[in-house]
């Protein structure tokens, strides 16, 4: 159940109209490393591991939420950023006015030229914020992921809120604006928190790696191909100990002759691993009943309800099994 306050959960500002920042701001409204896009993942993402991860679910929904919360403060702040173009593109019997809105003839034609790369900003929406990015494009559910495994959700989710962090560090450059500069600091601050928040959420699910069940095969798992010539460089990724298997990288120097060598890998053996076929296959079998057993385990077949209503939202008793 949601239920909305009217005050902004940050206290944003703006000094002065600024309708070509308001342009940029666009991205994180309704762009593909948006608020709306990660408050739509997390929402999604938490359906899944409701029953199995009920923690991992109230974590899922509380960011979910407060991303709808940066979503309010984005598009109030686009709002205020467009105080004066709003109305004035509603004042269909004068002409000037809007032209010293914008500071004169060139910067009307900068507008102008602006709303023909993204027509939908200054003329569809009026001079409000709209579910598009920068350019125009309108925001898609192909920008969520959500792959019902909670690990690598959550990687997913880490890799986002990186990439809205830099997003916001870049819109910084382009505003002068004190307040504005705020806004974004808080709002790129809290991507910064919840990055911490999913990694540590993913570090309590032992073992989660490889990401998913499966756990690969020995023979493939340690080889780094020298794939590009010239510059060729040598450091952790594929000399000494890879961080998670802790086997011992392989460094293909000719990945031609190897390939050719080894009968398109068929042959090949494991080298530099104490993994073996039959340990894989072991934990291939051990890893698939934890993980089924943890969705059957607590996922009901019968009578199923999704709410408690209790104030602490407790487990609902297992019904009786119908004669």
């Amino acid at each position: 159940m949601f239920y909305h306050v009217k005050e902004l959960q940050f206290n944003a500002r703006v000094s002065k109209p600024d309708p070509k920042f308001a342009r940029l701001l666009l991205e994180q409204f309704g762009g593909s490393n948006g608020e709306l896009k990660a408050a739509m993942q997390y929402f999604v993402q938490a359906f899944s591991c409701k029953n199995p991860y009920p923690d991992k679910y109230d974590l899922l929904m509380d960011i979910a939420t407060e991303e709808f919360s940066h979503l309010e403060i984005v598009g109030a702040t686009i709002q205020m950023l467009l105080s004066g173009v709003n109305g004035e593109l509603k004042n269909a019997a004068e002409e000037s006015e809007i032209m010293q809105l914008l500071g004169g003839q060139a910067a009307k034609e900068g507008f102008i030229h602006e709303a023909m790369v993204n027509p939908h900003f200054g003329v569809l929406t009026g001079g409000g914020p709209a579910l598009t990015d920068s350019n125009g494009i309108p925001w898609t559910a192909a920008y969520v992921t959500a792959n019902g495994d909670l690990t690598v959700d959550l990687r997913s989710n880490i890799a986002s809120e990186s990439r809205a962090k830099i997003v916001y560090e870049y819109l910084m450059k382009f505003t002068d604006d004190p307040y504005v500069k705020d806004t974004l600091s808080f709002l790129m601050t809290r991507e910064i928190a919840h990055y911490q928040m999913f990694e540590a959420a993913l570090n309590t699910i032992q073992p989660n790696f490889p990401p998913g069940v499966l756990q690969g095969e020995p023979r493939y798992s340690n080889l780094y191909y020298n794939m590009s010539t010239g510059m060729d460089a040598r450091g952790p990724w594929n000399d000494g100990t890879s961080t998670q298997l802790g086997e011992t990288w392989q460094f293909i120097e000719d990945p031609l002759e190897h390939v050719m060598s080894s009968n398109g890998l068929v042959d090949l053996k494991p080298t530099g691993t104490d993994r073996t076929a039959a340990k894989v296959a072991k934990l291939d079998k051990s890893m698939s009943q934890i993980r089924s057993e943890e969705v059957k385990s607590a996922t009901q077949e019968i009578d199923m309800q999704s709410s408690t209503y209790t104030k602490d939202g407790g487990i609902i008793e297992e019904p009786k099994k119908k004669k």
